[in-house]
């Protein structure tokens, strides 16, 4: 048995059935951790110690009988820009090289009720800004399907993790498709979540209108399982929804006959890779079997996306990361000459090139005489971008489009042309934009064997109909059970 293949769900059964124990497991997947992590570097930080105590915790727990959860005793990677007390948290970045956060994230503080353990912090690109985690500030995840190829990003290591059996599954934040974009590139689900449904709380703010933790899973029903563990209304967060989760497990299954999804036209013009798009042709078919229906919509503000996107993004990290001065906690140059030369020394030390432009950026476009010009006109599109979306789903379930218009791509190709790597998230970051839900599925390979992935947007809160729509796919494909040899 190869338990770095096994999904959560399988997980649980074994656990329940005490065919496998919570130590066994968490030192299988620790020392494959040990034996590819090298070749991989999806993670920033291990929990050799934390790990093995949890493991013995929640297995206690297991031999109870009646104080299981699904997660008890489940080996998670978690992305190294969400809190847990105690252990090291970086965000990838210099300037937080040493770092240990005093409290628990709400997502953390969730699946410490469920008894999970944590196998440690994932790479990413720096503060989460970044499309290939070539950006973070110790060094590259690269893809376990290619080494010579990105990983994707900003969470880029979590799914290398899942992808490459080094965890059960992780967790994410997503931005513009730093969840769905990796996930796509890696042949792994990624699901963002409607702004809201998750806690805020305790993850480090990038563009706080718009981040979002989410699951990285192997398949949806995992996915659907993680989801449910973490979220729910928090008070600590102020854009937590007041909402009940419904059971996303419940509808797993049901049929999508009759069910219609929508066909952006925007989405598949000129830029898609042909292999992309052969994919997603196939995809149609096994749809079409299932008796979905399918209609073109228009979504005629897409063009502006990007544009809208980063002004929104880096005017918000600008303000968010103002707190990074050397003062107060996080790396501060030495010597300084002065209070000022303190400030500046400590940021230009601290923080990468990509984090420097986007500062700037945002910067700029929040300063006196361009506000209106750049921050508010970009604000007005967002709202008619949420319009378009609002306007499909009056004719559509759901949409279906293509997570990336490319496979992953080599490590240093796009590195020095920061527009052509913002492009690479033109199909999920109006998704942020407009404060919905998505999830990347697994849709087959490229002829030199890289995954591509498919796209399934939905309204507000309507992850229960994004799962049911994806799960239904993966049960008629087998791109999801394929792994990587390492």
């Amino acid at each position: 048995m190869k338990l770095q293949n096994i999904t959560i769900s399988r997980l649980q059964k074994l656990l329940l059935n005490r065919k496998i124990s919570p130590q066994e497991i968490t030192q299988a997947l620790l020392a494959r951790i040990r034996e590819k992590n090298s070749r991989v570097n999806a993670y920033l930080t291990v929990a050799e110690d934390e790990a093995p105590a949890q493991a013995g915790v929640a297995d206690k727990r297991l031999g109870k009988g009646d104080g299981a959860c699904p997660l008890t005793g489940i080996p998670l990677a978690i992305k190294d820009n969400i809190c847990i007390k105690g252990v090291r948290m970086t965000c990838a970045s210099k300037i937080l090289e040493h770092y240990v956060p005093p409290y628990n994230a709400t997502v953390i503080e969730r699946l410490s009720d469920q008894g999970y353990v944590l196998l440690g912090k994932t790479n990413m690109d720096e503060f989460a800004m970044g499309s290939s985690t070539e950006n973070s500030g110790f060094a590259p995840t690269r893809n376990p399907w290619d080494t010579r190829c990105v990983p994707g990003g900003s969470s880029g290591g979590s799914a290398a993790a899942v992808a490459a059996g080094m965890c059960a599954a992780a967790l994410g934040s997503d931005t513009g498709g730093s969840i769905r974009q990796p996930a796509a590139f890696c042949g792994v689900v990624g699901l963002k979540p409607t702004y809201g449904l998750v806690s805020r709380y305790g993850l480090v703010a990038f563009a706080s209108s718009l981040d979002q933790i989410g699951p990285i899973t192997r398949d949806v029903r995992d996915a659907a399982i993680l989801l449910s563990a973490i979220a729910g209304h928090d008070p600590r967060d102020s854009t937590s929804a007041p909402k009940q989760p419904p059971d996303y497990l419940s509808k797993l299954g049901q049929s999508i006959n009759g069910l219609r999804l929508g066909l952006p036209k925007e989405y598949f013009a000129e830029g898609l890779d042909p292999e992309v798009a052969a994919s997603l042709e196939a995809a149609r078919e096994v749809f079409s079997r299932l008796g979905v229906q399918f209609q073109e919509v228009s979504l005629p503000h897409t063009d502006y996306s990007i544009a809208a996107y980063y002004l929104i993004a880096p005017a918000e990290a600008s303000s968010n990361l103002a707190r990074y001065d050397g003062v107060r906690y996080g790396h501060r140059t030495s010597k300084p000459k002065n209070l000022l030369q303190m400030y500046y020394d400590s940021r230009e030390e601290g923080f990468g090139a990509e984090v420097k432009r986007r500062i700037m950026l945002g910067t700029y476009a929040l300063s006196a005489g361009y506000y209106d010009a750049y921050y508010l006109k970009a604000q007005k599109v967002r709202t008619l971008i949420k319009r378009d979306f609002d306007l499909a789903f009056t004719e559509v379930d759901a949409l279906l489009t293509p997570t990336a218009p490319s496979p992953a791509f080599r490590l240093g190709e796009k590195v020095t042309d920061p527009l052509q790597m913002y492009l690479s998230d033109i199909y999920t970051n109006s998704v942020n934009l407009a404060g919905l839900p998505a999830i990347s599925v697994p849709c087959g390979f490229t002829a030199n064997g890289l995954p591509v992935g498919l796209q399934l947007i939905g309204p507000a809160f309507g992850e229960d109909r994004l799962l049911t729509i994806a799960y239904a796919y993966e049960r008629e494909t087998d791109w999801h059970t394929r792994r990587p040899n390492l």
